[in-house]
């Protein structure tokens, strides 16, 4: 039985770290697609770009590991039973349950695990991806001098060039407008020809220009005499060569401060959000309480001894408002009827703000909550997607990654589907959040259930014969029936 059981158990290794590491490469390139726009172009160093692909990994992980298990489990039963393997097991009398014991070991192992994984090792790649990904969005893009069209990037200055050599980089008429001195077009500098390079720290941005002009306004000192016309006395300088260093600010990844991520509920573990929720939670009641008392005492009581009294009984209030009003004068019934319009909109208008600030706390505390429940859901959906694969392998006896890759990526979009959906309405506050993330599992779990058991006794529902002599039968007694209504 020992053989038996490690002759499975290598069975099933193999695909699962291959389907592994494939849904890992689909989801990165997901992933590189998504954020194409925020990284190229920005210059990124090599160990730069391997840090966040990594980071990446790591967070793609609760998406990739339900997928490699369903398709590992698929593949590994269709694999043995096409090749007659799974037959003759059973033909030595070792029912399926059993055959799948080192395996249903290995998942609740790697179910484990996952739980591990989304509580310790997750939230920290998401705290280190975040800023990353922060200080990436952040950095301007790799200065790029372009025929025809201003550079803005470096700060202070405005460049153009005419034409640009694409094997020498040398620069024709070049065009530079200095405004470092916030004074407007003060100093334009023009040169026939040059070349800009950075240097090798990508500090600074060396401009070597040939056979040009420096034009420049000179401003008045406080004792010279101002002309009549207000125009300023200008300086034209020839040069043969003229060499001006620029200063890059912002090229270089400036990393975001870790803090200000870290009260993200993405980053936080199982005691953590706990915690968080049970605060938020308590300000929220507290804040209810004060809202309550508020609106009772100013908008709609607008006596403040209204709620003081010297006995406990409860008074009673014998008052005709009707009386009181036409008993008024016309003049004080129009500010009567103004002022209580005045204090309707007052309260409506407090009681829609803080609708709406209620709203957005609960909405933030149940992404607390859906965090929360999203440390087990990961782990539930391996074993689930287990006990779907496993089954289904053994009954439409299919290896390779043909059929089955069909039926898993079908299936698992299924699940995506609806924990997508799930998860939104628990957002909106439609659903409960534990409720919006379990959902899916609890859809799946009795397919599960009925593919094991089907799976078990031999069923042939996934057996194109079957339906097919399931159709014959159908046939032929309808015709039977239509014969005896004849």
């Amino acid at each position: 039985m020992k053989t038996l059981h490690r002759f499975v158990l290598k069975s099933y290794l193999g695909p699962l770290v291959m389907t592994f590491f494939i849904a890992m490469f689909i989801l990165l390139m997901q992933f590189l697609w998504k954020y194409i726009d925020d990284l190229v172009g920005k210059g990124l160093e090599w160990n730069v770009i391997v840090e966040l692909l990594i980071y990446a990994s790591a967070g793609l992980v609760p998406m990739a590991l339900p997928l490699a298990t369903l398709l590992a489990s698929l593949m590994t039963l269709g694999n043995l039973g096409e090749n007659n393997e799974l037959l003759a097991m059973k033909s030595a009398g070792i029912s399926l349950p059993r055959i799948m014991v080192p395996l249903i070991f290995v998942t609740i192992f790697i179910s484990v695990g996952a739980f591990f994984f989304s509580n310790n090792i997750l939230p920290y790649t998401n705290l280190k991806i975040s800023t990353l990904l922060y200080s990436v969005k952040q950095q301007k893009p790799e200065l790029i001098i372009k025929e025809g069209v201003f550079t803005n990037l470096i700060e202070g200055y405005s460049i153009k060039v005419a034409d640009k050599d694409p094997k020498t980089s040398l620069l024709k008429r070049v065009l530079i407008y200095d405004h470092s001195t916030d004074v407007g077009n003060n100093s334009v500098t023009y040169a026939d020809s040059g070349y800009m390079k950075p240097t090798s720290d990508q500090k600074f941005m060396v401009a070597t220009l040939f056979s040009g002009y420096t034009y420049k306004e000179v401003a008045e000192s406080k004792g010279s005499r101002k002309t009549t016309t207000g125009k300023l006395p200008a300086q034209k300088q020839k040069f043969e060569k003229q060499v001006i260093v620029f200063e890059l600010r912002g090229f270089g990844l400036q990393r975001a401060d870790e803090s200000f991520f870290k009260d993200s509920y993405q980053v936080l573990n199982l005691s953590q959000l706990s915690a968080t929720k049970d605060s938020l939670s308590a300000a929220l009641d507290i804040q209810s309480q004060a809202f309550s008392t508020n609106i009772s005492k100013n908008s709609l009581m607008r006596n403040p001894n209204w709620y003081i009294r010297n006995t406990p009984v409860e008074p009673t209030y014998k008052i005709n408002i009707d009386s009181l009003y036409t008993a008024l004068p016309k003049s004080q019934q129009q500010i009567a009827v103004q002022r209580a319009l005045d204090y309707a909109r007052s309260s409506k208008s407090y009681i829609t703000s803080t609708k709406e600030e209620f709203f957005h706390k609960k909405k933030y505390i149940a992404r607390h909550q859906i965090e929360w429940n999203r440390k087990f859901t990961l782990s539930f959906a391996c074993f689930v997607f287990f006990f779907i694969g496993a089954p289904l392998g053994a009954i439409i006896r299919k290896g390779g990654l043909g059929m089955p890759v069909v039926i898993s990526v079908l299936f698992f979009i299924v699940y995506y589907i609806i924990t997508i959906s799930g998860e939104k309405f628990a957002r909106e506050l439609m659903w409960d959040p534990a409720m919006g993330m379990w959902v899916s599992s609890f859809i799946l779990l009795p397919l599960g259930i009925f593919l094991s058991y089907k799976a078990t006794n031999d069923s042939a529902i996934m057996n194109a014969d079957f339906y097919i002599e399931a159709a014959k039968k159908l046939i032929s007694l309808k015709s039977k029936l239509k014969k005896k209504g004849q």
